[in-house]
């Protein structure tokens, strides 16, 4: 993180691959929620106005159940409010998956993520919760269609003003 940080991404943690790779959201989870925000592979991860900080740095292991554990609550504890401290000029925090906003929101979380992203409009223009953009989810984008035609072109339009030359 850098004191130019405006743009914050907060997600749950690094799957294996990324754990491995050592550069965030280098998946295809990367790949859809750079599409998403309308940005470039380079832009992405070479304009220091944007951050990226999970709610774990570590990959939490695989679920014999399926997916990934979620992330030890006490890693955000212990870093996070620090490392908010040192980003004074934040104007968006993206809250991606449920995970990130049970965390940021705490009792402002709605019933379900999909509730929470469906009340997006309810936590701007500082906070803006997403679906985790996960091939798991491609269900979830399809039986909301709601959320490609009104919360991508505003993330679109937030992103290109926070990073507007």
């Amino acid at each position: 993180m850098f004191p130019e940080t405006r743009l914050l991404i907060c997600g749950q943690a690094p799957g294996r691959r990324v754990h491995e790779s050592g550069l965030p959201f280098t998946d295809p989870s990367g790949d859809r929620l750079r599409q998403w925000m309308g940005l470039d592979y380079e832009t992405f991860y070479a304009d220091r106005r944007i951050g990226v900080a999970a709610q774990a740095f570590c990959f939490p292991g695989t679920n014999p159940k399926g997916g990934d554990f979620p992330p030890p609550a006490r890693c955000a504890e212990l870093w996070r409010p620090r490392l908010l401290a040192t980003l004074p000029r934040m104007d968006l925090t993206l809250l991606v998956g449920g995970y990130a906003q049970a965390w940021a929101l705490g009792q402002r979380v709605k019933g379900n993520m999909t509730e929470t992203v469906a009340a997006w409009r309810d936590y701007g223009p500082e906070i803006l919760p997403l679906p985790h953009p996960s091939w798991r989810n491609t269900a979830w984008l399809k039986r909301n269609p709601w959320f490609e035609d009104e919360v991508l072109p505003y993330l679109r339009a937030r992103v290109r003003a926070i990073l507007k030359p």
